[in-house]
């Protein structure tokens, strides 16, 4: 079985999506069936459609998660000390060259990446330029408008 790396504060928010899913999801849904069956014919009754649709998803993501959860290797990343090279976990400023522009990144988990919140997918094309390298160190990314290139000016464990 293959291991999938998460944040320890990725972790966290698949146990608590998974404890909302388990708790109130769950519950709200068998109600809302328990009301469309109340009603009648199930042949022509969309609520009851709905209903079940919805069971379905939430069902087959608890198991997402479950199985998720089981495979993690959870990495803290305050915990690292990879002699400031650029790991999984890792926070890092880089400031394109081109432009002069700063941007800070966390390498984290699929689940957990979020671009909004200056979280990139361990293998995005940047992700992978940037693992093993230190500050310093210049990265080249294959971007859709062409090869950018990033100096890392500082890697953080937090």
């Amino acid at each position: 079985m293959t291991t999938i790396p998460l944040t320890k504060r990725g972790a966290e928010a698949l146990k608590a999506e998974l404890h909302r899913l388990k708790t109130v999801e769950r519950h709200a849904v068998v109600q809302a069936i328990a009301e469309a069956r109340a009603q009648g014919d199930l042949s022509e009754n969309a609520e009851y459609d709905a209903a079940k649709d919805k069971q379905g998803f939430i069902e087959g993501r608890i198991l997402e998660i479950e199985g998720k959860l089981a495979a993690a290797q959870i990495i803290d990343p305050s915990s690292l000390d990879a002699g400031g090279r650029v790991v999984f976990g890792a926070t890092v400023d880089l400031e394109e060259e081109a432009s002069g522009t700063e941007v800070t990144y966390q390498i984290t988990g699929d689940d957990e990446a979020d671009i909004k919140l200056g979280r990139i997918s361990v293998g995005s094309p940047i992700a992978r330029a940037l693992i093993g390298k230190e500050a310093g160190d210049v990265a080249e990314v294959q971007a859709p408008g062409g090869i950018k290139r990033y100096e890392i000016v500082e890697v953080r464990y937090e």
